[in-house]
């Protein structure tokens, strides 16, 4: 017997209407997460390499990078990010496809 693929297992999970509610929660929140990474990674920056720019540590960027952590950060901390990367925050809403 074949597994389903992941596409096809989260295509069935959404069809239930209290997982979908909460991948549209954190669809957000990964999206951050992915884009702080592939900012430093264009940058070519290690997460040593910013961590020692912002002057911090290494674990904190890590954490500010999970998916899986359950801190929020700070604008301002996202503002720091960005700007010692080379880019600059810009926040958009968008109206629901409801």
């Amino acid at each position: 017997m074949t597994r389903p693929s992941f596409n096809d297992f989260k295509k069935k999970a959404l069809q239930k209407p209290g997982v979908k509610k909460e991948y549209d929660t954190l669809t957000a929140t990964y999206s951050l997460r992915k884009q702080l990474i592939e900012i430093r990674l264009k940058a070519g920056l290690t997460q040593e390499e910013l961590a020692e720019i912002l002057h911090t540590k290494k674990s904190n960027i890590s954490r500010l990078e999970s998916v899986n952590s359950k801190i929020s950060p700070k604008l301002s901390t996202i503002e720091e990010y960005a700007k010692a990367v080379g880019c600059k925050l810009e926040i958009n809403f968008v109206p629901n496809k409801n």
